[in-house]
């Protein structure tokens, strides 16, 4: 199998032309792909501090920081204390954030549709389940080997 077509190869690809047609179809949009991307996560997470906004999003606290002050000066994210952390904020969308998580699921929607196009359900469920399988074996604890007794 040429490298082009392996299985490394063929998921980069796919990622790299998603995110091209995300990003070509929210242009205009006062978002930014990074933008929409924490927005998108912190709806499934709300109230999740911005430590582990940013280990999800795979991007360094103060690159986080900066991305989640401009959805503050939006009017789209607002911070509230963690009550256990002084130190720490937790993360919450305001209502003002609904329009915007609407047309990045109808962005999502269309391009989900354009790149399953010619597959049929089953293929599709094949696809889906195959790949949150794979999902789940990487993202399994590795087993270290077998413990010794002390």
């Amino acid at each position: 199998m040429p490298p082009r077509d392996s299985l490394g190869f063929l998921l980069a690809d796919v990622f790299r032309l998603l995110r091209r047609s995300f990003e070509q179809r929210i242009e205009g949009s006062s978002l930014t792909l990074a933008q929409a991307r924490a927005l998108v996560y912190l709806s499934r997470q709300e109230g999740c501090r911005q430590v582990e906004l940013a280990e999800l999003l795979e991007v360094q606290p103060i690159t986080l920081a900066r991305l989640i002050d401009a959805l503050v000066q939006d009017g789209l994210v607002e911070r509230r204390a963690d009550p256990a952390d002084r130190r720490a904020y937790r993360l919450y969308l305001t209502a003002a954030a609904a329009p915007h998580l609407a047309a990045v699921e109808q962005a999502a929607t269309s391009i989900r549709s354009e790149a399953l196009d010619g597959l049929d359900e089953q293929q599709v469920a094949t696809l889906l389940l195959a790949l949150r399988q794979m999902r789940d074996n990487l993202g399994a604890p590795r087993d270290a080997g077998p413990t010794r007794p002390e």
